[in-house]
C-alpha cells in the first residue's frame, strides 16, 4: 500500500467526526455517491485580513463525470461556507482549478495576488 493511503485513512478518522474541525458534505444519487469536498478548520496568527486567524480550507470537490452540471459543486461549497461560518471562521480559502473556477467566482470567491509557494519535505 502507498504511505499517503495510510496517514489519508488516520486523518480521516480523527477528524471524521470532529464537526468543529472539518467538513464533509455528500451528495447522493440513486444510493450512490457522486459528489463531496472537504472543508477544515486552520488556525493561523490573526492579521488584517483574517481578523481571529481561523481560515476554513476547501478542498476536494469532486463530483463524478455523469453528475456533472446539476449543482452538485455549488450545493458543496455553499455547505461548506455556511459551515465555516457556524464556526465563526474569517474566511474561506482555495485553490481552484481552471474548471471549477467559474463556480467558485459565481459564488463571491475572488482571485489573490499573493503567490503560492510550496516546500515539499
Amino acid at each position: 500500500m502507498e504511505p499517503w493511503r495510510g496517514h489519508a485513512r488516520e486523518w480521516f478518522a480523527r477528524y471524521a467526526g470532529d464537526a468543529g474541525q472539518a467538513r464533509f458534505p455528500v451528495v447522493e444519487a440513486d444510493g450512490q455517491l457522486v459528489a463531496t469536498a472537504i472543508g477544515t478548520l486552520e488556525i493561523g496568527v490573526p492579521n488584517p485580513l483574517c481578523v481571529r486567524g481561523r481560515t476554513v480550507r476547501l478542498a476536494n470537490v469532486i463530483t463524478l463525470p455523469g453528475h456533472r452540471g446539476q449543482g452538485y459543486g455549488t450545493m458543496l461549497v455553499l455547505d461548506v461556507v455556511a459551515w465555516a461560518r457556524s464556526i465563526a471562521a474569517d474566511r474561506v480559502d482555495l485553490s481552484a482549478t481552471p474548471a471549477g473556477q467559474r463556480i467558485y467566482e459565481k459564488l463571491g470567491f475572488t482571485a489573490t495576488t499573493a503567490p503560492r509557494m510550496k516546500l515539499v519535505l
